[in-house]
């Protein structure tokens, strides 16, 4: 009897051990330590996740409400096919769209193939020979480049006779107002701001700081349009660049409003004439939003912007993580451990190439797709640099699922964004950790 209740004792050990989430987590390669490590640091930010929370519950209410308003149904699901006349899905989620982001009208097209297409689009539509494009926070997103015509490209702005200009941010990541009064000029006709840093180690902007640098531009000359490239803010805050005055704003399904779920696609919402005019440059003139087949993605594009607060939410508590654990190892992050949240991407400084290299690694194998494939840098299209990619995504380059990616240059910073849900960001910032405290590039 002795021996059957000491064989049942340890039977029931291993059961508890198999079934611990350390146990969990160190069959996926996480060691004692840094789970550890891991764990000291979450403890101090219940108050931070319970601030995401709320926003997530404001946000998913504006989301479900602007649904019922628009009396979404299963008929709103069905595929169109051809032109794609008359599609009641497609119609009413852009007026879901619309209505969620307070603007006249939007457009949401699976034909957009990722953000950069989306501002392409806006800003070809908007534009005519002869107008200048003025950026007033500094240096856009590498892929603009070409778009513009800073670095010569086939169809830029700049083969159109679209001139360009740009207002750097100030050091403390703020808007320099006297220099964008003076650079604005007559044939100023579109400013562009970028909310969030790109593959810059500056301030996410926030909503508040958008709609002063608006109102100001406004009081300049009202007839300016101004253009916020929304990518990875879209429901971090509980307003849109769009409610404090913005005439466009334009981001990509595969970010933030997809929710994980929507398989290509993007978004232009604002004033209805600068909507239709990018609507004219997307299809054709005379044609704009009345064509373009949903193709069967109706459901994705729905459920994915239904979903969009509390993934977006996850991805933030994996920002703010990440931004805990590396500035307490002594790394500079953008934004630090304590800052207010603009959008969904963290960046962290390493000052050296294996730091960021290993990160990238660490988040590659915490993928659910992709996991056994060792990131390595490359020359990708629309950059200046080798790049280093971690992406182990159910919808590819999906910059709301799990990943992390920089060019190899310095100050050799990774930016880190993603996870649909917080349980998997919190995975992959472990494996990151992980990832360099084998090569002995962190102690504890």
């Amino acid at each position: 009897m002795e021996m059957s209740n000491r064989i049942t004792d340890e039977v029931n050990k291993m059961s508890q051990a198999d079934t611990s989430t350390e146990a969990m987590y160190q069959l996926l390669g996480i060691s004692p330590e840094v789970y550890q490590f891991g764990r000291e640091v979450e403890a101090h930010l219940t108050e931070r996740f319970e601030e995401i929370d709320r926003t997530a519950e404001y946000n998913q209410l504006k989301v479900v409400h602007a649904m019922q308003k628009n009396r979404i149904s299963a008929e709103h699901f069905n595929p169109s096919s051809g032109y794609g006349y008359n599609d009641i899905g497609r119609d009413d989620l852009e007026k879901v769209y619309a209505d969620a982001f307070h603007t006249e009208t939007a457009l949401v097209r699976p034909q957009i193939a990722c953000g950069t297409h989306a501002l392409a689009v806006a800003l070809a539509g908007n534009l005519r020979p002869g107008d200048e494009l003025l950026s007033i926070s500094g240096k856009p997103y590498d892929t603009l480049e070409e778009v513009i015509g800073i670095r010569p490209s086939n169809g830029s702005l700049a083969e159109y006779g679209i001139s360009y200009a740009q207002v750097d941010l100030l050091e403390d990541g703020s808007f320099d107002f006297e220099s964008i009064k003076k650079a604005v000029r007559p044939n100023t006709r579109l400013v562009e701001i970028q909310r969030s840093k790109g593959y810059q180690t500056r301030p996410t902007l926030s909503v508040a700081k958008i709609g002063e640098a608006i109102r100001f531009v406004k009081s300049i000359n009202p007839d300016i349009i101004c253009m916020v490239d929304n990518c990875y803010g879209e429901f971090v805050e509980r307003r849109e660049p769009s409610d404090e005055g913005a005439d466009l704003v334009v981001g990509s399904l595969i970010k933030n409003p997809g929710g994980g779920l929507a398989p290509v696609g993007g978004y232009i919402a604002g004033k209805k004439e600068y909507v239709e005019n990018a609507a004219f440059r997307l299809t054709s003139p005379g044609l704009g939003k009345e064509v373009g087949a949903s193709l069967g993605v109706m459901r994705s594009f729905y459920q994915g912007f239904f979903m969009a607060p509390t993934v977006t939410a996850g991805a933030l508590k994996g920002a703010v993580y990440a931004a805990n654990i590396y500035e307490k190892l002594g790394f500079k992050v953008v934004p630090n451990s304590t800052e207010s949240r603009h959008d969904i991407i963290q960046a962290v400084e390493f000052g050296f190439p294996e730091g960021m290299i290993e990160f990238c690694r660490g988040i590659q194998a915490a993928a659910p797709v992709d996991s056994y494939v060792t990131p390595e840098p490359w020359a990708m299209p629309g950059y200046d640099s080798d790049v280093i990619m971690a992406a182990g995504a159910f919808v590819q380059g999906s910059s709301i699922e799990l990943s992390a990616d920089g060019p190899v240059k310095p100050p050799y910073a990774v930016y880190f964004q993603g996870g649909l849900t917080w349980e998997h960001a919190k995975l992959g910032i472990l494996m990151s950790l992980q990832k360099l405290y084998e090569k002995n590039l962190v102690r504890f």
